[in-house]
């Protein structure tokens, strides 16, 4: 069965790119992270995509992922 989990993710430049489970290459990168959901959507019906949320938490590492 093909993995059709799809993770968007903040880059360096500001923007988010949009990648399927272990890909090299981002699928598509936008401007927005609202744009990048609606497009991570479109590329995989059905499914959450899973978003990169960064932030300094009081205890261990920061939070990771959320589903959109």
């Amino acid at each position: 069965m093909k993995d059709r989990r799809i993770y968007i993710e903040r880059r360096e430049e500001g923007d988010y790119a949009v990648r399927r489970a272990n890909s090299e290459r981002a699928s598509d990168v936008l401007p927005t992270q609202r744009e990048a959901v609606e497009r991570a959507r479109e590329l995989s019906p059905g499914t959450r995509p899973h978003v990169e949320r960064v932030r300094n938490t009081s205890v261990g590492s920061p939070d990771k992922w959320r589903k959109a």
